[in-house]
Order: structure tokens, then C-alpha cells, then sequence
């Protein structure tokens, strides 16, 4: 059968006597869905590793399967769901070979459709081939640094995901765009630079060829990693993306030396700009591709000639839900390949008529996504594990809650995961050693889970059921931990509650933040676990329906049947303005030519030309911004004309206005051109009758559905004997109420109160939620749903971890929105904003974690705020936006830093303000006398730009453009000050809204009880770190100090108390300094509060809180509390780091780190441009300093080497590591960086940097990290130490390097060497 037939003949009832098999081969169980000769289903789940029964899990549930219909192949079957149990309960059945020697015959086989987890479990355990990255000269650590922010900006030891490759090579090439150079200056004053040559590249932009490479030195280079055993390569060198001739020579040569893994080409595999994105793609790509290939070859071998010679087609779903022939599945492409299938399943089978959320949760991990209900929403890069892929693919959001997500008590508040049990040890239940309690066993003990309906596969010898009472026993235990008076039950309901919210919050974002109505959707639930979370998480959201497929415990497996097959192809454009009048006509070459190719590799499928649908994009951004989206107007077959389309722009435009909430008067630049050709997958079968005549199909209450048994389960805060149905006995039309329990052999399903679920005509559910009540602690007694205003509040510690997560989550938000709404580089890319909930009297309530030196500071501008307006100025009325950025006067940090206040008023006491939501960002430039507001050598506040103490920005509900833009009028770009001004105003509307949905959800008294008792909770986890710090020092009274630069001390005592309280002490810090490294008090603030919440090493909440137990003494003229006309900018990106370090010594926490931002920026009358740049971070008591990484106060990213040249007239060099900055000890600390720019125009460039004279401190007999430098290197070559702060201009042809300093290390070098020798 050829491969057309058989794509035809899959839409065919009878299947032409064939079995159609899909697979999703999961991390612990792999899932089978067939299609028999017949045209009926059959499901199988057996372990994806069972070795002692079967060597490959999809090869066995095919044979299985085979073997159990094949004898009747013509005949009917019957529809069945079966879970299979371990081959050896099955030993006869499962053992019986339908060939000799194992090998299977295809000849009944139409089809394999597989989706894998391979690539990704390889990525996620650092399991794949072999392979060394080789990349442009002076980048060989680039994806070391990455973007240089830390995943988590709480933890000292500042983890990063391990590096993919083993080994890097650096090629001596260089390729540059040539838009920026003057009168062709072809630069040859460097002695590494080549006779210009000029080339046009793909983007028909023209480059120049600065160094070309030597054939001979990459030959040597390749031939020594082959001798050394690498296996695989990935290929990335400078602008490739237009230009790839070097990366082909690369190619041809390591094709000739022979590698006998992957050789991935980075224009080859995702032709975009973004070197270190690309880079990671062709990483991903050379390292998991031949993990995939290695698996491909040992499944193929299980089977006959069939597969490998195409008579049998074998495809696996892509990380963007389409079908790959085998032979083309790569590894970058494969990542999503598990959860795809489960993202076309439910968009394929969930009834029209509303947008879906999909919701798959598994044992460790929960997958959310959403379908529009036309088609799938897709990114074109994301980041898993660390490694940036650029491919298509599904918006797939994970997050760390599972059926085995751990459960924890910690500081008085109930948290779940990010911990798994996973499989072993496994939850108690599992009857495993070591086993611990997670979110199954809180369902078992409280009846949601039946043991008896689970195999008895448990316990040594894999014969027992699940161990109910090991699970009260384990809850029992935790309980006496906590300390409260709850019940075993309530403790286990509670943790369901946790982490139901854990789960609620990314479908929040994937919907709220992207300006959809959460209650619109419907909630389609698959996967193991989660039919049991279903409706209690649809309760909470306010999701009116759960659709639960029949086959929803195999969705992934079934969703592979309904697959379309796809091909996908673009190409970069070079940023072309986009032409209104003339629309895509601009770009008929290469639309056609990817056409074609994208048609081609459809037709070697199989498929006819009448078959494709063909689907044209240009990947659009306003000029300026780095925000693309990828722009469609039509969808159209081949033989058919685009009609009756929409212009790209007016789309893009429409789709930016929904996303954003704004468009901008600026011209569209065309990134890339796309070409995505499908031939669409067939829908799923439905029964004749529909839902809506469902009830006269079962006759009237004579034949209401009988219950299984009836089981004890705890719904509703009691114990309640509740009817469990078994699904194959229920018939279409039949309606069950809640609470109740409903049974698939594959799956449990918990129905709560106020829910009805209906058997579809098709034997799915569509179950109806009602409103959950929610009960709230009074001092007499318990309120279901709101608590009167005449009890007061009690503490409740599940209550509490649920609002600990909302108020988190409210913020969180509040900077999505923010981002997205932005225009500036700084906080729409950078990211340097944060986001924030206060109480009606300006104490923090929740702070998102975004840049640490703005926690906490943002309190002393909201009280400051609340206090000036109502006791100097007119007071606060409806519809009113404060704005302030004054460090000494207002609460401020530095005057880039604005702050946007908002009143929360309450919906029913009209002028009652109840909260304030806040925003702050730093804004590129307002004023002062160097671009970017960041002058090195300001001596006076005035001198760094416009001063805000108070202002209404918005006054009753008018936007103030004429004032703001007065107090802003010597800003350089005032256009983008006033539209990021008018996002911080649209975050803080944002963070209104779901503060009153709060309130209307739990009454106004229990979330503002509820913030006085998150606020307690923090300070109670602080006072626990004092008090434990104080016993462990045996001291009551501790001292640091470390200086600034000029020599400036900062002198900490720290006096503790029994009782959990401290005070810090700066007393014997130097006076306030005519320079700009003088720091308001909300900075120091600001510093104290992130090294506390780093010091107690748990996700507690970030609020007021933290600083309740601390009394602070800051003197007055001193560099910490200067008076109102110093000079700050310093403070809050230097001296801010300064303090940290002081903080962290004085609790012996870690070593220095490299104490510095590193601010950099150049420009000229045209433009201006700001950045900060990593160091090393200080090695701690079991960590190792971490190298080319933002450290405590800011965590910024930096922009992308391609990004930089494209944007703006400079050269980067290098950027890499800096060997050896790091301090050497028991634990080294991290490196620098080094970066090296050339302008390609006359410009000034400024730096404002510190730790260029004095060292960051070792600790325990580790040595101190090497200083930084600022060099000026000169046409001639001659160097030039500029110092820590310098402002100068430079010509083309001259370089600034800046190398930053390394992090402390930390413990006597001499013990590690003697550990090391022995």
C-alpha cells in the first residue's frame, strides 16, 4: 500500500482491513490507541519501562494487540478501554509471539503514529550524544552567560541548568552587517581583520566579511574532536542567518572527517535572528536528535521491512502538534512531542461553540494550553531547562504540580512541590522505602482515589493494593508537626486546595494576561490525574464546563489518530519596512519558493496537491520594539485564490490592539516569511444524536442511573457516602449529580458538589459546574461562602497558603501586563520593572519577584503617597494615578526608577480606599546631563534628571499628557516615557480588577484580613531565621563592614534579640559623597530584605512583613541616608550591591559577589542605548561560585549579539568568560565577563561601574575575586585603564573592554587540593 492510499484510507470507516496504531510513549506509562480493521477503537496502557517483560513498550502494546484481534481481523469488535496489567499477570496472552524471533510482521499494519517524551527526558537528565559547539570567535561561552539572568533570584547559589555541549570550539570567522560602517571604512587597523570583503545575504541585506576562516584550522580543530570522542556537532557563527557560507564550509569539512552522530547547521535549522537562541536550537538538534535516531533504530528492528522501506507510514507528532515522516524528526522538534497529542486531541474532540483551556496533569508535572476553537496557538521560542528553542510550537505551559508534587509544612503555611515523589520512592501509598506524602495520598485518604479499583500492583512483590492507612499514618504525623487544631481530613482537603491554586495560577496567565475572559472557556481535563482535580479547579476559576473525553485518560494517543501532517519552512527577511499598498507582494519569491519546497515534502508523503492547505505569514514588528507576531491573513488550498483577505497590517494591528491593548504610530519591519503547509487530520467520529436531545434518550426516572457501590469520601468538610459509577454501565443521556465518584478503567473522575455531569451521545462527559462555597474562620464559628462584618477574621493556615498564592498571583499579572503593554527596551525586553500589592495604608502586601533592588522600596513610595496627599494636597479621589520618583523625599531609588501609585477604591462605600496597587520601571531617559539618565560623574540630584515628588498622572479619570510631559520635557525620547507611563497605569488597572474580583469572591474583611496575616506569616518566618542564627552563633551581637571604591565604609552591627528581632545598625557608615553612589533608605530597604528572604531558603512571602522583626539606625548625611539634592543614581546600582555583601557577611552566608551592575551606556544625538553586564557570583558552604551571571539586586537580561548589531552602529567583539576572576577556595567563586565593543560611528559611551580597587571579600580562607577593569583601547592598539566611572567618546576603529569582576571563593583552597588528591 502506497503512502497516499493509506493517508486516504484513514478517513475510511473500515480502515481497508488494517490497524492504525497511535502511541504516546509517556515518562512511566506508555499509552496506545488503535483503530481496528473494523473501524472500532481499542486503548491499552502498559509501563514505558518494564525490562524484565518486554524490551520496548509501543513495539509490545502493538504485538499485544495484534495478537489479541488479528485472528478475527474482518469480524466487528467491540469498543474497549483496558489498562494492561504487568506482562506477568498476563503471561500466556502477553508471551504469545505473532512471528518468529520477535520481529513483527506489517503486513496487517496501515499506520504508526508516536508521540515520545525521548528528547525530552534526554534534555531534562542530560542524556544525549556527545557533542562539542563550535561558534564565532570570541563567543565560546555565550550560552554560558545566556541572557545573564539567574532562574531564581532568591537563590544564592544562583543554579543554572547544565551546558549541553562537552566541548566548544571557536572559529577565527567573522561576519558583520554593513548598514552601520562610513564610507565603507573597511577597518583594517586590527590585525585579526581580512581585506573587506561585501556579500549579500539571504535577507538581501548586505554583510561584511570582516575574517574569513581557515579551512586548515578547522579541519585540525574538527579531527581532534573526533579523536577525542565527540559524536555530534552544533554550528552557530555571527549573522548566519543571512549569511551561512562559512557554517556550510564547517559542514562540509566535519561531513569528510565523519561524525557518526549529528552535524546541525544553525541556518539549517531555524534560519532567524538571535544568535544565542539559534545556537541552543542547534545544540538541542545535534545533541537529542541522535538519542532519537539511536531509539528509532531499535523500534524499527522489532518489525519487518515494512516501516523503513515507507510501505507502512510511521510518523511522530512535533513539538508543534503536526506529523514528521520518521527520517525527519529532529531533536529541537521533538521536545512537546508527549503533551502534542494531547493539545490536538482535546481541540479535536471538546464540543464547539467556546475557546478550551486544556488540562493535563500528570505525576509530576501539570501542562496547560489553549485552543481558540479555529486553530492552535503557537510560539516560535521558548525555553525549556535552559536551553532556548527556536522551532514552531504548541503554547504549552507547565508547571511543577502533580499527582506526586511533595506536601510540605513550612513557616505556619501549607506548600506543594515543586518536589515529586515521581516513581520511586513514590508516594506513601505506593508501599515503596522512603516513600512521602504527596498530592495522592491526600486523595486517597479522603475516599477520592478507591484502591480497589487499582490493580494490586504494589509493595515488594507487586501484589498489594495502594496502603490507605501508611497514608493516614504519614498525614497523621505531619499533622502533629503543624501544630493546629485542624483534622487529618482538613489538612488533606487543604493541600488539595493549595494545589488546585498552584495549578489555577498559569491558567490565569495563559488566558487573563492575553485579554481573554477566563469564564468564556471550557476546561477540557486529560491525563491520569487530573479528572480528579477537574471540577474543584473549575469551581475556583469560574469555569462554567469540564469536558472529560472517553478516552481522556489516552487523549495524547488518541489526539495522534486526528494529527495533521505538516510541513513547516522560513527565512528571514533582514527587516524590511513593510508596504501597506503593496501588502506580501513584496515577498512573492520567497512566499513561492517556500511553497514549493513546504509542497514538495508533503507530496513525498504521499499526499496530492488538492490536499494542502497552504498558510502564508510574515513575521511583523512595529520599528523599534522587538515584539513580532507572526502575521496571517489567509488560509487557502492551492488551487483556490486569497480572497476577500485582510491586509498583514490591519490584522497585526487588530491581533496587537486584543494582546496589548494599544497600537503605535510607527512603520511595520517583516522579520521573517513562513510558509506552513498541512493536509488537516481527520475529526472525530460522533454519534447521531446530539447533546441538546440527550434526554429522550434514556427514559424517565424508571431508568436513572444505579450506582456501582456507594463509598465513604470527604466532600464538603464532612465525610459523606457518595455513589460510584462505573462509566461503561452508564448509558448516553444519563445525568449524575455531585458529589459523586465516576470510574474509568484508565482513569478516576471526581465529581464535587453543585456539579452534574451528562453522558454525551459519543460516551464522553460534559459535566456543569456550580459555585463551590468557601469556608472562612470566625471567631464564632465558621461562615460558609462570606464572612459577616460583625466576626472577626480568624487565621486559617490552608486559607492562608491559597491567598498567599492569589496575592502573588495578582501581582504576577500586574507585570505580564506591564510587559506586554510597554514600548521600551528596558521593560518590555530588559524586564527592569516590578509590580506590587499594598494595603490602604501603603504596607506591602505581595511583590512580584522581578528586580530585587526595587523590593520593599516601593512601600516607603506608596506611604509616602498616601501621607502627602492627605495631609499637604487635595486628597485622593476616584480615578486618580500618582506618579513619583524622588529617592530622598518620596521613597524612590533613583530617578530612571518611576513609581505609579493606584488607589483601590471599594465598589460599595464610594471614597473608602480599601488597597493600592503599584508599578514601577525604569525608564530609558528623563532628563540629566548624559543619555540614559545614568551620568558617571552627577554630583547633584538635579543633574540626573526630572524630579517627581507628587503628581497626579491621572486625575479622576484623565490622563495628564500636557503636565507630565512639562515635568518630563528634557527627557530624549518623551514619546516612549509617556506610553510606558500609560503601561504602568494599565498594570496597576489590571492589578484593580482581580483585587475587586478578590474581594467580591471572599468579602472586603477577608482579604484584608488575609493581608495583615500573609504579612504575619513573613515576619514570622523571619524571626525563625534570627532566632536560629543567633543559637547557632552563640552571640548576640554580629559586625560586618566592606567599603565602596573611593574607600566610603559600610559598617553593619546587627544586634539580635531572644525574641526573633534584630537591629540593623549602619552607624561608622562614611558621610554622604559628592559623587553618585549615595543611596536614598529605600534602597537600603530594599538590600536588607532581599538578603533576608535569600537567607531563609524557602518561598515564603515577600511582604512587610520581612522587615517587621527589624528596627533599622541609618545616620542622616551619611552615604545611606543622603540629603534630598545628593546625587543617587549610583546608589541604587552600586552601593545596593554594596550592602548585600555586607548583609551576607555578617550572617557568614556566602562570599562576594562581584558587587556590581556594570552600567553601560552610548549613544549620540540619534539614539541611546542602556545595559548592565554579568560577573561571578560568590561560592557559598556547598556551592561553587557561578560565572557570567546577574547577581542580588538586578537580574536584567542582556540583548542578543545579533539583536545589538542590527539595532545599532557597534561591533561586539567578545563576549565571554574572564579565566581565573574568580576567587579560588574549597569553593571557587564565579568568573567575570568580558565584553568588547567597537563603535562604527563617532559616539559617547559612559560606564558606571565599582570593585575596580577593592576586591570581593573571600570568606572561611577563600580568596577574594579579581577586581574589574574598564580598558580603552585605542586605534593604535594602545590600552587605556578608564577607570570604575568614566564618560568619553570614541571613535570607529577604538574598543572599550570591560571585564567584570569575579565572585569570592569560599573555604581554604589548600583543603580542596588535598581532597582532590586523595
Amino acid at each position: 500500500m502506497s503512502s497516499s492510499s493509506t493517508s486516504n484510507n484513514n478517513n475510511n470507516n473500515k480502515n481497508n482491513n488494517k490497524f492504525h496504531f497511535c502511541i504516546d510513549r509517556g515518562g512511566t506509562f506508555t499509552d496506545v490507541h488503535c483503530i481496528l480493521p473494523s473501524g472500532e477503537h481499542v486503548v491499552r496502557k502498559l509501563l514505558s519501562e518494564d525490562p524484565t517483560h518486554y524490551p520496548d513498550a509501543p513495539t509490545e502494546g502493538i504485538r499485544r494487540i495484534l495478537h489479541e484481534f488479528n485472528h478475527a481481523a474482518a469480524a466487528t469488535a467491540t469498543t474497549t478501554t483496558t489498562t494492561v496489567p504487568p506482562a506477568a499477570q498476563e503471561e500466556e496472552d502477553a508471551a504469545a509471539p505473532v512471528q518468529d524471533n520477535d520481529v513483527l510482521s506489517t503486513e496487517y499494519i496501515g499506520s504508526i503514529r508516536m508521540g515520545t517524551t525521548v528528547a525530552t527526558n534526554a534534555l531534562l537528565e542530560r542524556d544525549g550524544s556527545p557533542m562539542a559547539l563550535l561558534i564565532t570567535k570570541g563567543f565560546g561561552q555565550l550560552l554560558d552567560i545566556g541572557t545573564q539572568a539567574r532562574p531564581n533570584i532568591f537563590d544564592l547559589a544562583c543554579r543554572k541548568p547544565s551546558l549541553l555541549y562537552r566541548r566548544v570550539v571557536e572559529i577565527n570567522e567573522r561576519v558583520t552587517l554593513n548598514e552601520y560602517y562610513e564610507d565603507n571604512n573597511d577597518n583594517d587597523n586590527h590585525d585579526d581583520v581580512d581585506t573587506v570583503l561585501l556579500a549579500q545575504g539571504l535577507t538581501e541585506e548586505t554583510v561584511r566579511i570582516v575574517k574569513r576562516p581557515d579551512p586548515e584550522e578547522i579541519r585540525a580543530a574538527l579531527q581532534q574532536l573526533r579523536d577525542d570522542g565527540i559524536e555530534s556537532l552544533a554550528v552557530c557563527l555571527m549573522h548566519s542567518y543571512t549569511f551561512a557560507d562559512h557554517e556550510l564550509l564547517i559542514g562540509k569539512i566535519a561531513s569528510e572527517i565523519g561524525f557518526p552522530g549529528q552535524v546541525s547547521l544553525s541556518h539549517q535549522i531555524m534560519p532567524m535572528v538571535k544568535l544565542v537562541s539559534r545556537a541552543h536550537t542547534a545544540c538541542a538538534s545535534a545533541y537529542l536528535t541522535p538519542k532519537i535516531t539511536a531509539y528509532l533504530d531499535g523500534f524499527l528492528k522489532g518489525f519487518d521491512d515494512g516501516l523503513i522501506t515507507g510501505r507502512v507510514p510511521l510518523t511522530f507528532i512535533q513539538s508543534d502538534g503536526g506529523l514528521s515522516p520518521y527520517h525527519s524528526f529532529g531533536g529541537h522538534l521533538a521536545i512537546l512531542s508527549g503533551p502534542a497529542g494531547g493539545v490536538v486531541g482535546y481541540s479535536k474532540t471538546t464540543p464547539p461553540g467556546s475557546p478550551v483551556i486544556g488540562f493535563d496533569m500528570g505525576g509530576t508535572s501539570t501542562d496547560v494550553s489553549r485552543y481558540d476553537g479555529s486553530s492552535y496557538e503557537l510560539v516560535l521560542e521558548t525555553t525549556i531547562d535552559g536551553v532556548s528553542i527556536q522551532a514552531p510550537q504548541l503554547d504549552i505551559h507547565t508547571v511543577a504540580a502533580g499527582g506526586g508534587s511533595r506536601l510540605f509544612w513550612k513557616h505556619g503555611l501549607l506548600r506543594v512541590g515543586p518536589e515529586s515523589a515521581r516513581a520511586h520512592p513514590g508516594p506513601v501509598c505506593y508501599r515503596k522505602p522512603g516513600g512521602v506524602l504527596a498530592v495522592t495520598d491526600a486523595n486517597l485518604v479522603l475516599g477520592r482515589l478507591l484502591p480497589q479499583e487499582f490493580p494490586n500492583i504494589f509493595g515488594p512483590n507487586e501484589d498489594e493494593p495502594l496502603d490507605v492507612e501508611a497514608s493516614r499514618a504519614a498525614f497523621v504525623q505531619l499533622l502533629q508537626e503543624t501544630g493546629t487544631d485542624l483534622t487529618l481530613e482538613e489538612l488533606a482537603s487543604g493541600y488539595l486546595q493549595v494545589a488546585n491554586e498552584a495549578m489555577c495560577r498559569p491558567i490565569r496567565n495563559l488566558t487573563q494576561m492575553k485579554g481573554h475572559d477566563i469564564q468564556q472557556h471550557t476546561l477540557a481535563c486529560f491525563g491520569g490525574a487530573g479528572p480528579q482535580h477537574a471540577c474543584a479547579m473549575a469551581q475556583a476559576l469560574g469555569i462554567p464546563k469540564v469536558f472529560v473525553h472517553r478516552y481522556g485518560g489516552v487523549l495524547s494517543a488518541y489526539g495522534l489518530s486526528m494529527a495533521d501532517a505538516v510541513s513547516d519552512v522560513q527565512e528571514p527577511t533582514g527587516g524590511h519596512e513593510y508596504n501597506p499598498e503593496t501588502g506580501d507582494t513584496d515577498y512573492t519569491e520567497p512566499l513561492e519558493r517556500l511553497q514549493q519546497q513546504a509542497m514538495a515534502t508533503l507530496r513525498k508523503q504521499g499526499f496530492a496537491n488538492d490536499e494542502i492547505v497552504i498558510t502564508k505569514y510574515l513575521n511583523l514588528r512595529y520599528k523599534g520594539t522587538d515584539n513580532a507576531i507572526m502575521t496571517t491573513t489567509t488560509t487557502t488550498t492551492t488551487s483556490s485564490e486569497d480572497n476577500n483577505k485582510k491586509p498583514y497590517h490591519v490584522v497585526f494591528e487588530e491581533q496587537y490592539q486584543r494582546e496589548f491593548g494599544f497600537t503605535l504610530q510607527r512603520p511595520l519591519l517583516v522579520d521573517d516569511v513562513r510558509i506552513r503547509a498541512i493536509v488537516p487530520g481527520k475529526s472525530a467520529p460522533k454519534a447521531d444524536a446530539s447533546s441538546s436531545s440527550l434526554a429522550k434518550v434514556v427514559a424517565p426516572e424508571e431508568e436513572a442511573p444505579k450506582p456501582s457501590y456507594h463509598h465513604q469520601a470527604y466532600f464538603g468538610n464532612s465525610w459523606q457516602s457518595v455513589p460510584v459509577y462505573h462509566l461503561e454501565k452508564l448509558e448516553p443521556g444519563h445525568v449524575l449529580q455531585g458529589p459523586a465518584i465516576l470510574v474509568q478503567s484508565i482513569s478516576t473522575i471526581v465529581l464535587e458538589e453543585h456539579c452534574s455531569a451528562l453522558i454525551t451521545a459519543d460516551g464522553d462527559l460534559d459535566i456543569s459546574v456550580g459555585s463551590a462555597t468557601t469556608t472562612i474562620s470566625t471567631e464564632e464559628g465558621t461562615d460558609d461562602t462570606k464572612a459577616p462584618q460583625s466576626n472577626t477574621v480568624v487565621v486559617d493556615p490552608i486559607q492562608l497558603s491559597i491567598f498567599s498564592h492569589r496575592f502573588m498571583g495578582i501581582a504576577e499579572q500586574m507585570g505580564r501586563t506591564l510587559q506586554r503593554t510597554a514600548i521600551s527596551v528596558n521593560m518590555k525586553e530588559r524586564l527592569d520593572f516590578s509590580c506590587a500589592l499594598f494595603t490602604a495604608q501603603g504596607g506591602l502586601v505581595a511583590n512580584a519577584p522581578h528586580i530585587p533592588v526595587h523590593l520593599g522600596a516601593m512601600q516607603e513610595a506608596v506611604k509616602f503617597q498616601v501621607k502627602y496627599w492627605n495631609e499637604q494636597g487635595e486628597g485622593i479621589a476616584e480615578g486618580d494615578v500618582l506618579v513619583s520618583n524622588h529617592p530622598q523625599l518620596a521613597g524612590g531609588s533613583h530617578l530612571p526608577d518611576i513609581t505609579v501609585v493606584t488607589p483601590v477604591f471599594d465598589e460599595h462605600a464610594s471614597g473608602n480606599i480599601i488597597f493600592f496597587v503599584a508599578s514601577r520601571g525604569h525608564h530609558a531617559d528623563i532628563g540629566g546631563i548624559a543619555p540614559g539618565s545614568m551620568p558617571p560623574h552627577s554630583k547633584l540630584l538635579t543633574e540626573e534628571g526630572a524630579t517627581i515628588v507628587a503628581f497626579k498622572l491621572v486625575k479622576r479619570g484623565q490622563f495628564d499628557t500636557e503636565g507630565i510631559s512639562e515635568i518630563l520635557k528634557d527627557s530624549r525620547n518623551l514619546p516612549d516615557n509617556l506610553s510606558d507611563l500609560r503601561a504602568q497605569v494599565a498594570a496597576n488597572h489590571a492589578g484593580i480588577g482581580l483585587l475587586q474580583q478578590l474581594v467580591s469572591e471572599y468579602t472586603l474583611p477577608v482579604v484584608q484580613s488575609y493581608m495583615s496575616f500573609i504579612q504575619d506569616n513573613a515576619a514570622q518566618a523571619v524571626r525563625a531565621l534570627l532566632q536560629d542564627f543567633r543559637l547557632k552563633h552563640g552571640s548576640d551581637v554580629v559586625v560586618a563592614e566592606d567599603a565602596m571604591d573611593d574607600g566610603s565604609p559600610i559598617r553593619l552591627k546587627i544586634t539580635f534579640t531572644k525574641e526573633g528581632t534584630a537591629v540593623f545598625d549602619f552607624t561608622g557608615t562614611g558621610p554622604q559623597v559628592l559623587a553618585n553612589h549615595n543611596a536614598p533608605p529605600a534602597v537600603t530597604y530594599s538590600a536588607v530584605i532581599y538578603a533576608l528572604r535569600c537567607l531563609v531558603q524557602e518561598d515564603i512571602p515577600l511582604n512587610q512583613g520581612c522587615l517587621a522583626p527589624i528596627d533599622f539606625v541609618v545616620p542622616p548625611k551619611s552615604l545611606l541616608n543622603p540629603t534630598p539634592d545628593a546625587a543617587v543614581v549610583g546608589g541604587n546600582v552600586l552601593t545596593s550591591q554594596r550592602i548585600v555583601d555586607v548583609v551576607l557577611k555578617a550572617f557568614d552566608a556566602c562570599a562576594a559577589s562581584q558587587g556590581c551592575m556594570n552600567n553601560l551606556t552610548f549613544g549620540n544625538d540619534s539614539f541611546g542605548y542602556y545595559e548592565t553586564i554579568a560577573g561571578g557570583s560568590g561560592a557559598g558552604p556547598t556551592w561553587e561560585g557561578v560565572s557570567g551571571v546577574h547577581t542580588h539586586c538586578t537580574n536584567t537580561r542582556i540583548t542578543d549579539p545579533e539583536i545589538l548589531e542590527r539595532r545599532y552602529p557597534i561591533l561586539l567583539h567578545q563576549f565571554s568568560l574572564r579565566p581565573g576572576s574568580g576567587g579560588a577556595g574549597f569553593h571557587n567563586g564565579g568568573d567575570g565577563v568580558i565584553r568588547e565593543l567597537e563603535p562604527l560611528t563617532t559616539m559617547t559611551m559612559s560606564i558606571l561601574s565599582e570593585r575596580r580597587v577593592l576586591s570581593p571579600y573571600g570568606l572561611k580562607g577563600g580568596q577574594p575575586g579579581r577586581t574589574g577593569r574598564n580598558i580603552l583601547i585605542r586605534t593604535n592598539g594602545d590600552e587605556i585603564n578608564i577607570g570604575g566611572r568614566c564618560t568619553t567618546q570614541l571613535q570607529p576603529g577604538e574598543r572599550l573592554r570591560i571585564e567584570s569582576p569575579g565572585g569570592g571563593g569560599y573555604g581554604t583552597a589548600a583543603v580542596a587540593n588535598a581532597k582532590n588528591e586523595e
